[in-house]
């Protein structure tokens, strides 16, 4: 496998090369004659070629055909100019020097505002991430990408995988949204990751707190948003290729992506290919239950898997429309360190340490298959937004079939099978009825089928059906004082299938006989549910200062997993047993956001106070099934408190310094566990950042070294069965550069990071291996490299 990935690596880098030496680079500036200052948002176009001067007039056009071309300069205000440009071999930069225009123009009123304006007049608690964060910050996934971020965490299962948390809340509390859709896996499931492709992602929104408002079911604690990519320029090819390598890992992966456009109709793909060892951990034993696990070589036996994706869109735009169809599927193979998966793996016979990229039982295989379509018509004064979206989800659980005690030897390593297939369709109308009103009226559908199969049962086969209607409106009362108002209404239902054993078991009846039946998990049983959601809010510009407060109620539908689980979950080596008379959760938020923003710094503070009404968490019981203890679904009032601190400074012209902090208090007030917190709480955090930009480094352009330092508390505020997990510091490091490896060509980007540069030994409380005592992956070297054309 380590020379397949090595050939495609080879072969990408030796294309990019051979692209490169027969295309040239055009590069310029465009300048105002009158007083030489940069002409920002100049076109630049002749046939098939088009640019946009930046900020500093610059403009860019590559993989451009030896040969003679004419170009016109444009820009407002300014007389169009006309040049010839003579393409070749060591081409020099072009200056094109624009004149005023003769024509005096009237008056005209520009009415426009900056996303950072507009993110600043809505009273939501949001942070956008760029694609430039994503690419300085890119690790093993997504969303251990984003946990650099004050408020977000993650729950990490190997390497490999990981899930979203925000506030202190994840699995179906948080939902992620890509093209307007709700990715819908099985992300109920402690050991199931997420399934989306990091690679060529542009933007995302991330939303902390309730947003039920906007979402639905699945938003009561915030929304990991990945939004659309930007719209091709008319007239444009580009496209990059990532290649990355990991020490710690083995890790090698590559990804090449393209983006074309020629005058209403638009194409982009991307394919991805990563594969890794078994990731290696400052340990060479683990010590569970009282039974000590040897390590190989400090590997964490059997965390080895690959990923292959692929993704295709299809678009077209014109004045009134804008359409746009993406099809993508991620596949992915994963193994499980093989002593979580109970304690039969002291008898297995599998050599786990014969080769660090084997994947052995246990194991998981998932398939996801996702078409998007998302559509905005201009119709007079409204715009509408149509989203549709079609899921498949094929997700296998292998593990070695051994008998356990309770049942035969299972025929096969199928241990369990979810097939989910999920239709949505989202529905939205913008319109402005006065210049101080901006109304949205909008509709969410989703259907989902989950049917299930394998010998181990834990959840039932089901429907489920979710509909709801909303309206809100944010009121300009003037420039720098906005208010959003708005309400929403949820119906739901959720229909699980009858289930049996597929073995008999022992059953004593009252008389003193014994018979051997097989034993039913669930019952034919449909439940209906109803909430209303609501937010205020109110947003105040002052000056630098920003200022927002929003109160809001949102609530959450009970999955299958807790109306109706009734089985073993080895992973978690723990019975779960469902509760049908669960209550939809309900949650009452205020949050507040105070921002100020200097030339040369920033600061702000996020707090926020929250109270369930009844929230649903799995309490461990007395009881026990066979030797595995039961646990069940239960609910209980819940108090939440926190929020995060950011703090940003430019010391001098070339050194950036960035603080965060970030603090989750919850209690629960009634219930089995009233005067405990949550399980998977984590503890307060900080982030000490330091970002130096070099002038040019020997034939490094634009180097830069960050340092990052995160101080970690002891989170001995638990709930049992929990264990207290010890503080930690962790030193990380980067160097980013651009490389003129190719003299016409668009420059590479290289990172270099050097993560855990102690080698520091230390568990994350959030972690899924935590709880068998399994410490946090050791110094890992990763190489990445960008390569445009």
């Amino acid at each position: 496998m380590f020379y397949k990935i090595l050939g495609i690596w080879l072969f990408f880098g030796l294309y990019s090369m051979v692209l490169a030496q027969n295309t040239y680079q055009i590069k310029g500036v465009v300048l105002h004659a009158k007083d030489l200052s940069p002409a920002q948002g100049a076109t630049i176009v002749s046939k098939n070629l088009y640019a946009v001067s930046t900020e500093n007039g610059a403009f860019t056009i590559n993989n451009v055909a030896e040969g003679t071309y004419t170009f016109t300069v444009s820009h407002i205000g300014c007389q169009p100019a006309t040049m010839n440009v003579e393409v070749q071999q060591n081409i020099k930069e072009i200056k094109v020097f624009l004149l005023e225009a003769a024509t005096e123009l009237e008056e005209v009123k520009v009415n426009g505002k900056t996303k950072n304006r507009e993110a600043k007049e809505v009273p939501i608690v949001t942070q956008t991430v760029s694609k430039e964060f994503l690419e300085q910050n890119r690790e093993n996934t997504l969303m251990q990408t984003l946990s650099k971020i004050a408020g977000v965490s993650t729950i990490n299962i190997g390497s490999g995988q990981s899930k979203p948390v925000i506030r202190g809340l994840g699995y179906n509390r948080v939902a992620v949204v890509q093209n307007g859709i709700k990715h819908e896996a099985q992300q109920w499931g402690n050991d199931h990751g997420l399934e989306i492709d990091q690679h060529g992602i542009e933007n995302i929104r991330i939303i902390k707190g309730p947003a039920s408002l906007l979402y639905g079911s699945d938003a009561i604690a915030g929304v990991v948003d990945i939004q659309q990519n930007k719209t091709p320029l008319p007239n444009s090819f580009n496209g990059e290729v990532n290649i990355l390598g990991e020490s710690n890992n083995d890790l090698l992966g590559v990804s090449t992506g393209i983006t074309a456009r020629k005058d209403k109709w638009f194409y982009r793909g991307r394919l991805t290919y990563r594969d890794y060892g078994d990731y290696k951990v400052p340990a060479d034993r683990i010590n569970y239950e009282n039974y000590i696990f040897e390590l190989h070589e400090n590997n964490l036996r059997n965390t080895a898997g690959y990923e292959a994706d692929a993704s295709l869109g299809i678009g077209f735009v014109s004045e009134s429309i804008k359409s746009e169809t993406v099809f993508s599927n991620v596949n992915a193979k994963n193994g499980f360190f093989a002593n979580a998966h109970g304690l039969e793996v002291r008898t297995s016979s599998i050599d786990y340490d014969s080769s660090n990229r084997d994947i052995d039982l246990p194991y998981h295989k998932v398939n996801h298959f996702k078409i998007t379509n998302n559509t905005v018509l201009s119709a007079g004064a409204h715009i509408l937004n149509i989203d549709l979206g079609y899921q498949n989800n094929n997700r296998e659980e292998h593990s070695e079939p051994v008998p356990h005690g309770y049942m035969p030897t299972p025929p096969d390593t199928k241990e369990r099978l979810f097939i989910k297939n999920t239709y949505s369709l989202n529905f939205r109308d913008t319109f402005k009825p006065t210049d101080q009103h901006n109304l949205v009226l909008g509709l969410n559908t989703e259907y989902q089928n989950n049917n299930i199969g394998g010998w181990g049962f834990l959840i039932p086969e089901y429907n489920r059906y979710t509909a709801g209607i909303f309206g809100y409106d944010q009121f300009k009362v003037n420039s720098n004082l906005h208010v959003l108002a708005g309400l929403r209404y949820d119906i739901g239902r959720v229909d699980t299938k009858a289930h049996y054993d597929w073995y008999p078991s022992t059953v004593n009846n009252d008389d003193g006989s014994t018979s051997y039946i097989n034993l039913q998990r669930s019952k034919n049983k449909t439940l209906d549910f109803g909430s209303l959601s609501a937010s205020l809010g109110l947003s105040y510009i002052q000056n630098k200062t920003s200022y927002k407060i929003n109160i809001g109620r949102s609530f959450r539908m009970p999955l299958a997993n807790e109306l109706a689980s009734d089985g073993v979950d080895y992973h978690m080596y723990r019975f779960e047993q469902g509760n049908i008379d669960l209550d939809p959760e309900i949650s009452y938020q205020l949050d507040l956001s105070v921002d100020h923003a200097e030339e040369t710094f920033s600061v702000g503070v996020s707090p926020f106070v929250n109270f369930f009404q009844n929230y649903i968490y799995l309490n461990p019981t007395s009881s026990y099934f066979e030797t595995i203890q039961i646990y069940e679904y239960t609910q209980a009032k819940v108090f939440r408190m926190g929020g995060e601190f950011n703090a940003s400074a430019s010391i001098f012209k070339n050194l950036q310094l960035d603080a965060s902090v970030e603090y989750v208090y919850s209690r629960q007030q009634s219930g089995p566990k009233e005067g405990f917190t949550l399980p998977f709480s984590p503890p307060l955090s900080a982030l000490l950042s330091a970002k130096y930009q070099f002038n040019k480094l020997l034939f490094f352009e634009k180097p830069q070294l960050i340092a990052d330092f995160r101080i970690t508390a002891d989170q001995e505020d638990i709930v049992p069965p929990e264990e207290k997990t010890d503080g930690y510091q962790v030193l990380n490091m980067s160097f980013l550069s651009e490389l003129n490896a190719f003299s016409n060509n668009a420059p590479l980007e290289m990172r270099i990071k050097l993560n855990n540069v102690f080698n520091t030994k230390y568990f994350n409380h959030t972690s899924f291996y935590r709880l068998i005592d399994v410490p946090e992956a050791g110094r890992n070297i990763s190489l990445s490299l960008t390569i445009p054309f």
